[in-house]
């Protein structure tokens, strides 16, 4: 037995060894500086899933603007000057921002490969996006959502509100279930039809049920979504595994025809499935799950993060109630507790730069993005003062936390402004500097380019919307007004904004209207 373990320890010393004089990649000429790691395989991964910021500033500090980490087996040359960021926009014929984004799909969620060249489909889903989430197609979610949001809030969440008293709850439980809750019914729409069923009531509380178990079997499987995104399979997490076949089943095809008011997203796509794919009827039920994930993963932490900041600072809290009671006076809408719903359009939020620069200073401090970009063969690449060679099937990547968090750009960085992003005149700021020169990408949670996220404005639209209305029908209070901020949850470092690591009590009421 001894020997046999002696045998076996000797023999994966021995890999290191050979991996470690054989298998490391070695830098040649052009090629940015290198961090191979000490660990085969995983390079890097350790030390930069820690802390992806610091681990980034060291290498920065040691390398200058460009260097390579090996990372659970790829090579990722990550862009650190602002300056340069415009030259991996300009890299198209050699660098393909769809290929990563395909492969993590396809594993995270279980369907198979969405891209055209695979012979699954020959849908263009980016381009399906930007048709349904922009444009005229945005007008119908803000209104869908702006009537959705006020439903979770005042009717499905009655019970709780039936007296003056406070009602206490985590503020990102709530946040998660209103939004949620909201969200799910604007884009996969109502199980009943509220203007002619005898059984409403009923119907409603059996609906708001399936949704919140919708929303668990979501917050199972958006637990180890940072693993698959690793490359680790959902069969060694099996209750992970379970909530998204259940999230699946939810959105068969033959199930959402039985539903109200599908938004024109899921129509689309819908329509989009059934004649441009191959898929099964569940990959093409996975396909939804891609949507409906995106639509929340990243939207309900930016709601807390808005909420709370708001929260802890009693003069953004005073600017933003000024800012929406003016906004509802102008468009001549009373507040009231009679069933009558506030109606403000894509337009009358447009006009609310206090609001708008309070989420963008919360996405600043929260969010951890990364823009990927991968090498289709070896090229040079041309940045404003130097120029690399870059691998085929190499990475390269911007973190713009980075850019955040640039005491240079940012004047305390770690400290929330509300009104970090107006300028003099109380209107977007769009003016940042470094050493002196004007930034074109300074603000960038939703990623840039051709790649940036299509539902970008639907993200905000609907953060906007849900404040505005939490600052008009509520009084709201933190239970401790001394409680820290809670810190950021680096484990999906990469993916978005990053969840608080704890959650922070806060009590609310209805207002005496």
């Amino acid at each position: 037995m001894f020997l046999a373990s002696w045998i076996w320890g000797a023999a994966v010393i021995l890999c290191c060894v050979a991996w470690f004089l054989l298998g490391r990649r070695r830098r040649r000429q052009g090629e940015p500086p290198l961090e191979n790691g000490f660990l085969p395989y995983l390079g890097c991964a350790l030390q930069f899933g820690a802390n992806p910021l610091e681990f980034l500033k060291e290498k920065q500090k040691k390398h200058g603007h460009i260097f390579t980490c090996h990372v659970a087996g790829k090579y990722i040359h990550f862009l650190t000057d602002p300056f340069s960021y415009h030259a991996l926009m300009r890299q198209g014929k050699y660098l393909d921002w769809k290929k990563f984004h395909f492969a993590t799909s396809a594993k995270a969620f279980g369907h198979g490969s969405i891209d055209p060249a695979e012979g699954n489909t020959t849908e263009n889903f980016h381009q399906t996006f930007i048709r349904t989430l922009q444009g005229n197609a945005l007008d119908a979610l803000v209104e869908a959502m702006m009537e959705n949001l006020q439903y979770v809030m005042l009717q499905s969440r009655a019970p709780k509100l039936q007296s003056n008293a406070w009602v206490t709850e985590g503020l990102y439980t709530f946040c998660c279930q209103v939004m949620f809750e909201s969200g799910f019914l604007t884009l996969f729409g109502k199980a009943f039809n509220s203007n002619n069923d005898k059984n409403l009531s009923s119907k409603q509380e059996t609906e708001r049920a399936h949704i919140l178990n919708a929303l668990e079997n979501f917050k199972e499987f958006d637990k180890i979504f940072p693993a698959l995104v690793a490359g680790l399979p959902i069969h060694l997490f099996k209750s992970a595994h379970s909530a998204r076949e259940k999230l699946g089943e939810a959105l068969l095809h033959k199930n959402l025809l039985k539903r109200d008011n599908l938004s024109e997203l899921v129509t689309l796509r819908m329509f989009l499935n059934d004649t441009l794919s191959t898929f099964d009827d569940m990959e093409k039920a996975k396909t939804h799950v891609a949507v409906l994930w995106a639509s929340q993963a990243n939207t309900i932490p930016a709601t807390f993060w808005a909420l709370f900041y708001l929260l802890k600072s009693p003069e953004a809290m005073r600017a933003a109630t000024k800012e929406v009671q003016n906004v509802l006076e102008s468009a001549e809408e009373r507040i009231s507790l009679d069933g009558k719903n506030i109606s403000l359009n894509r337009k009358q939020l447009d006009s609310m730069p206090i609001l708008d620069s309070i989420i963008k200073e919360a996405m600043r401090l929260s969010s951890a993005s990364m823009t990927f970009r991968v090498a289709k063969e070896d090229f040079t690449l041309h940045l404003e003062n130097d120029f690399y060679n870059i691998r085929k099937d190499d990475i390269v990547a911007l973190y713009p936390q980075l850019l955040h968090f640039d005491p240079e750009i940012y004047a305390d960085p770690l400290t929330f402004k509300y009104d970090r992003f107006l300028n003099e005149k109380g209107e977007e700021k769009t003016d940042f500097y470094r050493s002196g020169r004007k930034l074109k990408h300074y603000y960038m949670p939703f990623g840039t380019g051709i790649a940036k996220c299509p539902g970008r404005l639907f993200a905000v639209h609907e953060i906007k919307q849900f404040l505005a209305l939490i600052l008009s029908y509520f009084e709201i209070e933190l239970v401790d007004t001394n409680v820290k901020c809670p810190s950021l949850d680096q484990s999906r470092a990469g993916l978005g904004i990053l969840q608080p690591s704890n959650d922070v009590e806060f009590r609310y009421r209805l207002k005496c209207l």
